[in-house]
């Protein structure tokens, strides 16, 4: 029974929506900002689940799969229509009841944030080619070592920039210190782009049949290891202590923000050898969640960015 609760969470992506409204939240913490509203994160919790399930759906009649999310979507198929039906339908009524009651502000809204979104979009679109083929053919997600870093866009773009622009719509608040908010997107960005090169890991095998040059596929398991991963990480680290010196963080505020760093990195020298599928929803996607609790918790003994 346990083991059914926990595939259904993490196969399902449920807890994939519950790391983008978390990370969400960080940022309004470490920014000394007010939350959006109930409404926006349950629009961002569904949009996540169902953006994420969509590249795993499967028919009934597949032939049974030796991966175990594959075979566990292959089982649940009609759940997962139904599922996402329903997710459909919400998300689109409540982006149309957000554009009805917001439209007037939508439409003043700077360039720079029709931009920024426009770009966060775009690629999360492209990512899985969405697009007519008669349009562009372009899939993001077959592009090799370059897809770690379109998700790591994606992600820090809906949990940086779509929470900022909400509250200048729900709240008229406008962000005093932008080069601040360009850190904070940075820092995201490159944090989920080093965990989606972890999970390329564990694709190894697959993308190497396909010949998808992966940062895995491109230098080997153990080179991936020590000459991509640890490296972004120190300097991550190193960027973060020298951005903690010029906000004159304390020291409490500096240790939390740290575990996530550590944690990837003990993460990163475990990945030496294999590990089940569980192990990196739970764990590497874990990693997610350890930020963006660390990062609140930072925030609170003095960390605010």
């Amino acid at each position: 029974m346990g083991n059914r609760i926990v595939s259904f969470i993490f196969f399902a992506n449920y807890f994939v929506g519950l790391l983008a409204v978390a990370l969400s939240v960080e940022t309004a913490v470490q920014l000394g900002l007010p939350f959006n509203s109930v409404g926006y994160y349950l629009l961002l919790f569904a949009a996540t689940v169902f953006y994420y399930t969509f590249a795993y759906s499967v028919p009934e009649t597949q032939q049974v799969s030796a991966n175990p999310r594959t075979e566990w979507y292959r089982t649940h198929a009609s759940f997962i229509r139904r599922s996402q039906a329903v997710l459909l339908v919400f998300c689109v009524g409540m982006s149309a009841w957000f554009l009805v009651k917001y439209f007037s502000k939508i439409l003043t809204l700077p360039v720079y944030y029709w931009l920024l979104l426009a770009g966060v979009t775009l690629a999360a679109v492209l990512y899985y080619g969405l697009l007519p083929q008669s349009f562009i053919k372009l899939n993001l997600r077959r592009t090799g070592w370059f897809k770690a870093f379109v998700i790591g866009f994606v992600w820090a773009g809906c949990v940086n920039l779509f929470p900022i622009t909400m509250l200048k719509l729900e709240k008229n608040i406008v962000i005093q210190e932008p080069l601040i908010v360009l850190w904070l997107f940075i820092k995201n960005w490159m944090f989920c782009t080093v965990n989606a090169i972890m999970f390329d890991i564990k694709d190894y095998d697959d993308d190497a049949n396909i010949e998808l040059k992966t940062f895995a596929v491109r230098f080997g398991l153990r080179s991936t290891i020590f000459y991509v991963l640890i490296p972004l990480m120190l300097v991550g680290i190193v960027s973060f202590l020298v951005f903690a010196s010029y906000r004159h963080f304390s020291l409490v505020a500096r240790f939390f923000n740290m575990i996530p760093f550590l944690g990837m990195l003990l993460v990163a020298f475990s990945l030496q050898k294999p590990r089940k599928i569980l192990y990196y929803l739970i764990v590497i996607d874990g990693l997610l969640l350890l930020k963006a609790v660390c990062g609140m918790a930072g925030s609170y003994f003095g960390g605010h960015f």
